[in-house]
């Protein structure tokens, strides 16, 4: 037997359509299947809430409710009335005599046709949309670089492909729609509400649509110059490093960085020279010993 869904949902029975939906949503929040696999006890406070929301939150189901026209399970519930009456009709056309004495079955009858026409007022079940499905994807940071399709994996064995798009942020929401829980009397699915969270990377970190990276040089690229290869998300590719460059040095590559997409500008790649000496030779020693720079920034040996 349904539970009285005012008393599921903890509302008053003068409760408002904004307070029943408030009220509906905190305890989803709290008890949905998929933020809780397993928890049988969560799952039945979940679907008992959500089938008195489904009641509360239809006018003419809740009208039909308070009246005791229908059960907590919005099944119709017994004419009480219709019996009573029909006994004291009876028992009217058994003991009445004269013109009266003729009048049970056209009493009857009213009462079947007042009976059939209520419920045909009642109209059949509306088309109502499915609720919307809740999901949490995590995906690699290059899904986010160049756009990638995810296969994700539903509690019931099923899967949802997704396509994550270039540039997309960790914690936005992809929404497919129709994927959600499936409609009610012929009404539509609801959506799948996806929210993404990106793995870090270890190479590249994200400004915007651009991308930072550091990148080892030895002494002699950096003071000479010369072509060093560098990774980048779509490839290796060749960076010119001037002649005399420093630790610190920052050089761009651009549309090396976010993917284009969608009218939006591939992002640039920001490259950062970092220096790091590599096996050191005895010549190289005795020249750093007699070596001074000619302006600040080192002494002799």
């Amino acid at each position: 037997m349904a539970q009285d869904p005012y008393g599921v949902l903890g509302v008053s029975r003068t409760a408002t359509a904004d307070e029943v939906r408030k009220a509906f949503r905190a305890i989803a929040k709290n008890n949905h299947p998929d933020l809780h696999p397993g928890d049988a006890a969560a799952e039945e406070r979940f679907k008992a809430a959500n089938a008195a929301n489904e009641l509360l939150s239809d006018p003419e189901k809740r009208a039909r409710f308070d009246r005791g026209e229908i059960d907590a399970a919005g099944q119709e519930q017994p004419d009480r009335a219709y019996y009573r009456d029909y006994a004291q009709a009876s028992q009217g056309a058994r003991y009445r005599g004269g013109p009266g004495a003729g009048s049970a079955p056209e009493d009857l009858g009213d009462i079947f046709g007042s009976f059939f026409h209520d419920r045909a007022d009642s109209g059949p079940p509306r088309p109502r949309r499915g609720h919307d499905s809740q999901y949490r994807l995590d995906v690699p940071f290059m899904d986010v670089v160049n756009g990638a399709t995810e296969r994700l994996n539903l509690p019931d064995g099923s899967t949802l492909d997704v396509q994550i798009p270039p540039g997309l942020e960790g914690g936005q929401v992809l929404r497919l729609r129709g994927k959600g829980e499936p409609g009610r009397n012929g009404g539509p699915a609801g959506d799948a509400l996806i929210t993404v969270s990106v793995f870090p990377d270890p190479l590249y970190r994200r400004q915007g649509n651009d991308l930072e990276a550091d990148l080892d040089v030895t002494l002699a690229e950096a003071v000479l110059g010369g072509k060093v290869p560098v990774p980048t998300p779509r490839g290796e590719v060749s960076l010119t490093v001037p002649p005399r460059s420093d630790a610190g040095t920052r050089l761009r590559l651009r549309g090396r960085g976010i993917a284009e997409h969608g009218g939006v500008a591939a992002g640039d790649l920001y490259v950062t020279l970092r220096l790091v000496t590599g096996p050191v030779d005895e010549e190289l020693e005795a020249f750093l010993r007699q070596w001074a720079p000619r302006q600040g920034g080192g002494r002799p040996v």
